[in-house]
């Protein structure tokens, strides 16, 4: 009986080996089944990376159409906002030239009604271009802003502060929020 057991076992053995030596190995159609499994699964990997990447380019498009969008809108608003500055830069020296010439008429009779026209064409087109949106800026008096002003000379008043202008030498203008031509002053020291 032990024999009998003893190739009972045996043939135990034997199975289990070959049934194990069966599992760990794969069928030439089962091997087929996991090489494809594997193309498939790296194929829809670079499928998503692909996916990911169009994705974000798509993204960054219509974020760089937006803002150019934006900036044209700007840039209309902008060009709207200041059309007749180009316009009001060349009337300005119509402006001096009136103011000069209001100035250097002699006090005869017969110069008042040449003066009196004068006034009354510099009165309008002063008007005018106000509508528009054309300011005098403020000089004697005040304290000298580099931004508005144009220091152009110096001088001592001991009945002033330093830094306050003296003397306006050239009236400066401003458009709507910029400067078109600072005022050319004399500056106390």
């Amino acid at each position: 009986m032990a024999q009998s057991e003893e190739k009972e076992a045996v043939t135990n053995t034997e199975e289990h080996e070959s049934n194990q030596l069966s599992e760990d190995q794969l069928s030439p159609d089962e091997e087929v089944t996991n090489v494809e499994e594997n193309e498939d699964v790296n194929e829809l990997i670079g499928l998503q990376q692909q996916l990911e990447e169009e994705t974000n380019r798509h993204l960054r498009l219509r974020a760089d159409y937006e803002n150019f969008k934006r900036r044209t809108q700007l840039d209309r608003e902008a060009a709207d906002k200041y059309k007749a500055q180009s316009l009001l830069s060349n009337l300005l020296p119509v402006l001096d030239n009136f103011e000069r010439a209001m100035q250097s008429l002699p006090a005869s009779e017969d110069s008042q009604s040449l003066q009196k026209g004068l006034e009354m064409v510099y009165k309008t087109l002063v008007e005018a271009t106000e509508k528009e949106g054309l300011q005098v800026i403020e000089a004697e008096g005040v304290a000298f802003d580099p931004n508005i002003h144009q220091a152009v000379m110096t001088d001592t008043d001991e009945t002033k502060e330093s830094g306050i202008i003296l003397q306006e030498l050239q009236k400066g203008f401003r458009y709507k929020d910029r400067v078109l031509r600072p005022s050319m002053v004399k500056v106390n020291e």
